[in-house]
């Protein structure tokens, strides 16, 4: 059995309504300027959070909103704001790129290093500032991971900061915040959630512990995905879909993910992809070419899935993936580079930008070669 190292924040809190309760972590931090990091969708959901913040003695700043795919310039100017308004704590409320500008600037605003700097592993000194996270979309588990992701533009590639420092201090997962997603956006980022539980439980740093969280993920999002999609008010199954991105969330820090992720930040860093819809598109493939190196592994992920054994642990995972290909399509996520408006000729280069993800490719079940990642982006064409 590995080692394994368990990061997670310090309160995590999970249900209906508790959005509310983060306003008692800053007023027993004595907090005074929190600088509220979010979306623009989500905002008007925020008020009677704000009002109370208010109540409890924290003037609220908010900077510019952040966009779905926040870049490296925008984080850079989005931290000189913060810095400028001289705020004592951070709250991240929205998706997983809203939550990971909210821990960087809260690990930055008062650090002498720069995000060029942290881009790796535990490179970031330290985090000075209070941070909370409510997540609204059930999918990346930012709210309890010690990563964050930001585009480089200039090298076409999505970076990421991995440091115990990003952990936040606590997380609030309110499954009403997710009620108001809309269809696309609920379907792309539940199958985000569920690779990251299919990549953790399929992983060669897997651990018994996080694949207890894994497999538990798994059946939760694969049993509830498609009926909140098809209905969004479907309180039952956007709690599920809550709780099972929780757990994704919480492989993150110990084991992380793989190839799937390794192959879709290019699509997203040259092409926009929004990620969740890469992972969705690339999931099957990356799988069907794992099987063999974990036919096992991948047997299991089929029962979670809600598949019965059928024969040899080869056989049962092969029906695995027949159903996440099922299912992403049910749930309408394109299953085609050439849907996205992405030509044959780019794969070449995005294989040789997969390649560079090496801290993801370590964790593959099966080594991935650069050929063998145009051979997975040809498949997916």
């Amino acid at each position: 059995m590995n080692t394994i190292t368990l990061l997670q924040p310090p309160r995590i809190v999970f249900g209906n309504g508790c959005a509310a309760n983060c306003v008692e972590v800053f007023a027993h931090r004595g907090a005074k300027r929190v600088l509220l990091v979010a979306d623009k969708f989500v905002r008007p959901q925020l008020v009677s959070l704000v009002e109370a913040l208010r109540r409890a003695g924290c003037e609220v700043v908010e900077n510019g909103f952040v966009p779905p795919e926040p870049t490296r310039d925008f984080f850079e100017s989005a931290l000189l704001e913060a810095r400028a308004a001289r705020i004592d704590s951070v709250l991240g409320v929205g998706g997983g790129s809203v939550i990971d500008v909210a821990k960087l600037i809260a690990a930055l605003a008062r650090s002498p290093q720069k995000i060029s700097e942290v881009f790796g592993i535990n490179l970031l000194s330290a985090r000075e500032l209070p941070l909370v996270c409510l997540p609204t979309t059930a999918g990346t588990g930012a709210e309890v991971s010690p990563n964050a992701i930001l585009l480089d533009a200039a090298d076409e590639l999505k970076k990421g900061v991995v440091s115990p420092h990003l952990v936040p201090d606590a997380a609030f997962i309110d499954p009403l915040l997710t009620l108001s997603v809309p269809p696309a956006v609920t379907a792309a980022t539940g199958l985000d959630a569920l690779t990251h539980c299919i990549e953790a439980y399929a992983n060669k740093f897997a651990h018994p512990i996080t694949d207890s969280y894994a497999l538990r993920g798994i059946t939760l999002i694969a049993a509830n995905l498609l009926a909140a999609v098809n209905d969004g008010r479907n309180v039952e199954a956007r709690a599920a879909l809550a709780l099972g991105s929780l757990y994704g969330g919480l492989c993150l820090g110990p084991v992380n993910t793989a190839a799937v992720h390794a192959l879709s930040y290019p699509l997203g860093g040259k092409f926009h992809i929004a990620h969740g819809v890469a992972n969705a598109l690339l999931l099957p493939h990356v799988s069907r070419f794992n099987i063999s190196a974990a036919p096992e592994r991948y047997a299991d992920i089929s029962v979670a899935l809600g598949l019965a054994r059928n024969g040899a642990a080869l056989t049962t995972a092969e029906h695995g993936v027949e159903f996440l290909s099922r299912l992403s399509r049910d749930c309408g996520v394109p299953q085609k580079l050439s849907e996205l408006n992405i030509p044959r000729t780019a794969i070449p280069g995005l294989a040789k930008s997969a390649m560079q993800v090496t801290r993801l490719l370590k964790n593959n079940p099966r080594p991935v070669t650069e050929a063998d990642a145009v051979k997975i982006y040809e498949e997916t064409f």
